[in-house]
């Protein structure tokens, strides 16, 4: 169960607050090969002497754990951006992404008018088996009452809880209660957000994160899609940040032939350590394409980098983050856990991903937000004579030191600096305005008898447009789809949502994608 984001490709004056929180979840996301006992010696030091020292004589009443999870916070700031203090009441749900499951009743949610509205019901999952379904207002979880909550964490400790136990969930379903008893169970937190044939030889598959259970989704999304005909295959790790780094190395073991080097790290108390192929893969040697971008980071470099050293797949996007840092997590004697810089990794032919880091956090970060000026074009390209050049196997020139340079760049989308249209993010209002289109089409948008002929078939006119408009209006934000592009823009991301809560995730990609950009040009390259 999650808090649905019904938002489509993130638009860019909009998400300079989402791309700095995402450097956040980049912390949190980070590599974890393992995670490790650590206790602190007995001995006292300077730090512990000072925290006693302010425990037991300082004028005022002071939080010691929370001025020692400060002191802390503050000396590994100093390392470097993505090393970083877990606190023990953070520490469940970073490390659940990285497990990949919880335990819950599998539903994802959204709060419209102080009412929670379930947006998905996980297939084969606990809330599905009671016979919950997308649409059912929730108004109460055993004796609480749901309505009038103003954020999502409540409602997830309430249906959180131990697999096997019970939760009563009370309903409203086309204006009639239903009391309904779920049985919690473990619910995967997929990484797989898409898998499907874009036509008869090309299939097309979206990651978004690299847990444990990555590659396993991976190889039984490649086996189906293989069985039914494909030739060529686009991956698309756009805004995926990393994850498990062994998922990753499984992964490009069914892309690459041999026992060609796919990654290696080295740190100055971290001997190198190679990571080679070492089975035959799945798909060798059939055409494929890679779409990247700023948000994608970490494994999803490591996949890029091999794959482009080996000249075995095209990239094509923008330039990836630069994150090429591997980190250890070190359990502490408090419950709480360290996740640490031990290493970092390079592609076979020697580049260091990892972008530098010697100014300070503040630019690090600042060094991505940069990218979305409408120049920020340039300054992607102005980077390459900054960084370390090599040369493939047919002597190209591949660039290191600072993210995965694509092949094939395709530049921001210009709409995406139209503040006119990027309005429609405010409050999620394209979000809460699909969801009611849906609830009041339901009938005729199911009539589709696919993802596949709606995408084919349906196609909302102008009148949707003006609802959108009014509805935007009644939340007190005006919008302005005034130019073609926007207003195709604003169409195609409705369907997208509308097919979303119809079908599946994957079907939302399916239909945005046949106007996303990076998306086209990428099947122009399979084609060649």
């Amino acid at each position: 169960m999650s808090n649905r984001k019904i938002n489509a490709a993130t638009p860019i004056l909009f998400s300079i607050a989402v791309v700095l929180g995402m450097f956040i979840g980049y912390k949190l996301r980070s590599n974890m090969p393992m995670t490790k006992s650590f206790l602190t010696s007995s001995g006292t030091n300077t730090l512990n002497e000072v925290m006693q020292l302010i425990k037991q004589r300082y004028v005022d009443k002071v939080n010691v754990d929370s001025a020692s999870s400060n002191a802390i916070n503050g000396l590994v700031n100093t390392l470097d951006p993505h090393s970083v203090y877990i606190p023990v009441a953070a520490l469940m749900e970073v490390n659940e992404g990285l497990e990949g499951q919880f335990y819950g009743i599998g539903i994802e949610f959204n709060i419209f008018n102080d009412t929670v509205h379930i947006l998905s019901v996980m297939d084969n999952g606990p809330a599905k088996n009671a016979g919950l379904v997308v649409g059912d207002r929730i108004l109460a979880v055993n004796d609480s009452i749901a309505i009038g909550l103003k954020n999502s964490d409540q409602l997830k400790k309430w249906v959180k809880g131990p697999a096997g136990t019970e939760v009563s969930i009370r309903l409203m379903r086309e204006n009639k209660i239903i009391n309904k008893s779920v049985v919690r169970g473990s619910i995967p937190i997929s990484s797989l957000d898409a898998a499907y044939m874009i036509d008869k030889e090309n299939g097309y598959i979206r990651l978004n994160r690299f847990s444990s259970n990555t590659y396993k989704e991976f190889l039984e999304s490649l086996e189906k899609l293989k069985a039914e005909g494909m030739k060529s295959l686009v991956l698309d790790l756009r805004d995926n940040g990393g994850g498990i780094l062994e998922e990753a190395i499984d992964i490009i073991d069914e892309l690459i032939g041999g026992e060609k080097l796919i990654v290696y790290t080295e740190g100055v108390n971290s001997p190198k350590k190679e990571y080679k192929a070492k089975r035959s893969g799945l798909f060798e040697t059939d055409k494929l394409v890679v779409l990247m971008n700023e948000g994608s980071a970490s494994a999803s470099e490591v996949i890029a980098g091999a794959l482009q050293d080996h000249e075995r797949a095209t990239i094509v996007g923008r330039r990836s983050f630069g994150k090429g840092l591997v980190q250890e997590q070190y359990a502490l004697s408090d419950g709480s856990a360290l996740r640490l810089t031990i290493a970092r990794y390079f592609t076979p032919l020697g580049r260091s991903i990892q972008k530098p880091y010697d100014e300070g956090n503040e630019a690090y970060e600042m060094e991505v937000m940069n990218r979305f000026h409408p120049d920020g074009l340039k300054k992607i390209d102005s980077t390459k004579y900054l960084r370390k050049p090599v040369k493939t196997a047919s002597g190209k020139t591949l660039y290191g030191g600072g993210g995965i340079s694509p092949d094939l760049t395709v530049a921001i989308d210009p709409i995406m600096f139209d503040t006119g249209y990027n309005r429609i993010y405010i409050n999620n209002i394209i979000g809460n305005f699909s969801y009611r289109y849906f609830m009041a089409n339901k009938n005729n948008i199911l009539s589709y008898k696919n993802v596949s002929a709606f995408s084919s078939q349906y196609s909302p006119d102008d009148k949707v447009l003006v609802q959108l408009v009014d509805f935007a209006q009644k939340q007190g934000v005006k919008i302005l789809l005034s130019s073609p592009a926007s207003k195709n823009r604003a169409k195609n991301t409705i369907k997208a949502m509308v097919a979303r809560l119809a079908w599946n995730e994957s079907a939302y990609f399916h239909v945005l994608n046949q106007q996303d950009e990076t998306f086209i040009r990428a099947m122009e390259a399979i084609s060649k």
